[in-house]
């Protein structure tokens, strides 16, 4: 009910009291289930998180284990977790920016999905390790080329190819031995 909120009023409509109104359920037991509208916030974005980082494994355990499929796999999957959420994401993504403890939140979702990227990657490296600048880079392409693809700006199957891409090509340049380490 709070992704519908967000999706129909934005995160501006919602309150821990519009949520309780909407859900049919009495404030208190909202307020006892999310604490604050922060703790709403958070959850929303782990949800989302959680769901994002299911459908990667998922693909991922399905892929065959080279530089193109994986880049791929973690390109779409990144792209149609965020479609199929809707353009809201992006309201919860950016009212996370609201507070120190919701940037948490934030980070600590990036921080996960940035590892993982980095190990499935780290076999197509020849021996060396992806940085953390590349790894933000990558998660920088990401989330500009979904938001892009969610309001339209660009065709999914568009924004899916250059994030393969760019992908494929930060670990073509540490294979190359362009690119440090850490």
């Amino acid at each position: 009910m709070a992704w519908q909120v967000v999706r129909e009023e934005g995160t501006e409509g919602l309150t821990l009291g519009r949520l309780a109104e909407r859900s049919g359920v009495t404030k208190p037991v909202v307020y006892d289930h999310f604490g604050t509208r922060s703790g709403l916030l958070a959850a929303l974005y782990r949800e989302y998180d959680a769901r994002q980082g299911a459908l990667l494994d998922s693909a991922l355990a399905a892929s065959a284990p080279t530089l193109a499929e994986r880049a791929a796999v973690i390109a779409t999957s990144y792209i149609e977790c965020v479609l199929s959420q809707g353009r809201e994401v992006t309201d919860v993504i950016a009212a996370l920016a609201g507070s120190p403890d919701l940037e948490r939140v934030k980070r600590d979702g990036e921080a996960a999905f940035m590892e993982k990227c980095r190990a499935v990657l780290a076999p197509f490296v020849g021996g060396g390790t992806i940085g953390l600048a590349d790894l933000r880079a990558m998660l920088g392409a990401a989330e500009g080329l979904s938001h892009a693809a969610a309001t339209g700006e660009v065709d999914a199957a568009q924004a899916r190819g250059v994030l393969s891409a760019t992908i494929a090509a930060m670990v073509g340049r540490h294979k190359a031995g362009g690119a440090p380490g850490a």
